[in-house]
């Protein structure tokens, strides 16, 4: 029998790269899509034609709880959330609405229509904040430091008491930075990608950066849509932390992608203290031996091999002119 997923946020990252996976595997992919989201369905690229749509508005309950009714998916990945965590101090009441409001909707249609369905919760290492241990695993106290972060805790908490109350095979990845050619310009991974790509290219000539020492525990996107799957393939729903367990700086961010353009990031990159951040996290940095253990995932793209891949794309699509070169924009 084929299976039906459901996705929220198709039209992102993590979307595409799920889609891909779950098409490989024969699923039936539906996205429910906001009508204001319409617009962004060319993002699905060359994935545009293989999965369904079906347009709903995320806030209405109704709406969500009819979607689950005539589409009896077997398994739900909530990944609906704004792409760029700072934004959601410009509208913490959307941001919350959107996180946890669209996770309690979803829980709470699956329920009502009496369905087996498993559930996936995209959570974040963003809930971890201020960390006082490194690595952070399951059990690591959440100090949630901006909106987002604490959209994405209540989300899960949600989550979690759905699946205590109920019973409902509900589930969550807390998942660490992850990246690919797919990321936005306004993330430091494909900022860096694109000014070292456009550079090469003579297209720019500088790069400007905040806080070099800045690290992160940075994945390629593709592996951890892989976990997600692999939580709903097992016995009992339980929380795992994604991640790759190293640290990489932004330094080191730096010189890895300008060296596979053969450049020297010293001669380009000026540092710019404006662009410090005071809420810089230093020690986020998974612990992912319980989804060694347990889901037999490990990541399969190193550092240095995402990073080729995203600075060679950008050359690619900057060459066919697909994309505009680099421009100086805020960083995450």
């Amino acid at each position: 029998m084929t299976k039906t997923a459901l996705i929220t946020g198709i039209t992102g990252q993590d979307g595409y790269y799920l889609s891909h996976l779950l098409l490989h595997q024969n699923y039936r992919v539906v996205g429910l899509v906001p009508p204001h989201r319409q617009p962004n369905l060319s993002k699905l690229g060359d994935l545009a034609d293989k999965v369904e749509i079906y347009t709903v508005d995320l806030r209405d309950s109704t709406g969500l709880f009819t979607a689950v009714e005539q589409l009896q998916p077997q398994e739900i990945y909530n990944l609906a959330a704004p792409s760029f965590v700072p934004d959601s101090w410009h509208d913490p009441l959307g941001t919350l609405d959107l996180i946890t409001g669209t996770a309690t909707r979803l829980l709470d249609a699956i329920r009502q229509v009496g369905l087996s369905t498993r559930f996936y919760q995209a959570s974040s290492s963003e809930m971890f904040g201020d960390v006082t241990v490194s690595p952070q695993d399951e059990e690591t106290p959440f100090h949630p430091k901006n909106p987002y972060a604490a959209a994405k805790l209540h989300a899960h908490w949600t989550m979690v008491h759905h699946r205590q109350r109920y019973g409902l095979f509900a589930c969550s990845g807390i998942l660490y930075n992850h990246e690919s050619p797919l990321r936005p310009p306004q993330f430091v991974t494909r900022k860096v990608s694109l000014a070292a790509a456009s550079i090469k290219l003579g297209l720019a000539q500088s790069l400007e950066m905040g806080n070099l020492d800045a690290k992160r525990d940075w994945g390629f996107a593709g592996d951890h849509v892989n976990a997600m799957w692999r939580m709903l393939q097992v016995d009992e729903p339980e929380e795992y932390v994604i991640g790759t367990g190293k640290l990489h700086s932004v330094r080191e961010l730096i010189s890895t992608a300008f060296d596979s353009v053969g450049l020297d990031w010293q001669k380009y990159v000026i540092v710019n203290t404006n662009l410090l951040r005071a809420d810089e996290h230093f020690q986020l940095v998974a612990n992912p031996n319980k989804a060694k253990n347990n889901l037999g995932w490990e990541p399969q793209v190193s550092f240095e091999q995402l990073l080729d891949n995203m600075v060679k794309t950008d050359l690619q699509q900057l060459e066919s002119g697909k994309i505009q070169p680099f421009i100086a924009v805020e960083h995450k």
